[in-house]
């Protein structure tokens, strides 16, 4: 009888899990699209398991729509309503379509965040073992955050009619304004996720992030018509997608002229995806 002795190689100091094979690595090209859409929905689905065990982290979205809407209305409502010729019930309508453009910025953010602590608890070392795509595991992060994102907005309509919104469209300008919102919201969630792999910790994310969020929001059309400001600021509001996106929305929900904000919309988000994604994407790689 022979016996057969195995040799166990150590793995180098400071390696956290094993390497990825080389077979995983050569295979990810050659992932079809039924193949990767599958993953997508497996880590779609571990995301939300996630959720599920932590509801703590759907705090931010179903109180955040409710404490934007009730402070801006009741604070603001009552003189910026009347800048635009009405009450607060005018500024209502004026606001709330304002405020979904700017929930995709906000939540995308947790995006950003939850790929950094991903990667700081040592998930993605497992994920670099398996023969999936690495766009996969992005994409699902992105599907959530987008689904997190329908529940802030539903909320946000919720607030709206319950304080006197009226949609002066119909139902499919509704249903146009929440898909624009949902096509630009993802975009931006590139951004966030590129923050992610690039800052140490979730904390400088959320730093940064902020430094990204309060010049946009507050610097555009989202809580008060852009006339009264400084001439400098209004031709900063002028190229802010926000601004574009806010104007989109409440034309596509109380009338007006839209297909020019539309197509910048769109512009931006194309743009923002076609240079951000690859970007991501190739982090992403280097850094698992």
């Amino acid at each position: 009888m022979s016996t057969t002795t195995t040799t166990l190689t150590p793995a180098p100091a400071g390696s956290t899990g094993p390497a990825p094979s080389k077979a995983a690595v050569a295979g990810e090209g050659r992932i079809g699209l039924r193949a990767n859409l599958r993953h997508v929905g497996a880590l779609a689905r571990r995301n939300l398991l996630q959720i599920k065990k932590d509801p703590e982290s759907m705090f931010d979205v179903l109180l955040m729509p409710v404490i934007f809407t009730l402070l801006f209305v009741y604070v603001f409502g009552g003189s910026v309503g009347s800048s635009l010729g009405g009450d607060r019930h005018d500024y209502v309508n004026y606001l709330i379509p304002g405020l979904m453009a700017m929930m995709g910025m906000n939540i995308a953010m947790a995006v950003g965040t939850g790929v950094n602590d991903d990667f700081r608890k040592g998930v993605m070392d497992r994920f670099r073992t398996m023969p999936i795509a690495r766009s996969s595991v992005l994409i699902a992060k992105i599907v959530v955050e987008l689904g997190r994102m329908m529940v802030a907005t539903l909320i946000l309509l919720v607030m709206g009619f319950a304080l006197g919104m009226t949609l002066e469209t119909s139902v499919l300008g509704l249903l146009a304004a929440v898909a624009l919102s949902a096509v630009f919201g993802a975009a931006i969630m590139w951004i966030f996720i590129l923050l992610g792999l690039s800052m140490k910790t979730a904390q400088a994310v959320q730093g940064m992030g902020m430094l990204v969020l309060m010049p946009l929001q507050f610097g555009s059309s989202i809580f008060a018509p852009t006339q009264t400001m400084p001439g400098w600021l209004q031709a900063f509001t002028d190229y802010n997608p926000l601004s574009n996106l806010a104007d989109a929305v409440r034309g596509l929900m109380m009338g007006g002229p839209v297909a020019s904000s539309v197509w910048w919309t769109l512009a931006w988000a194309a743009g923002i995806t076609l240079v951000t994604a690859p970007l991501t994407v190739s982090k992403f790689r280097k850094k698992t």
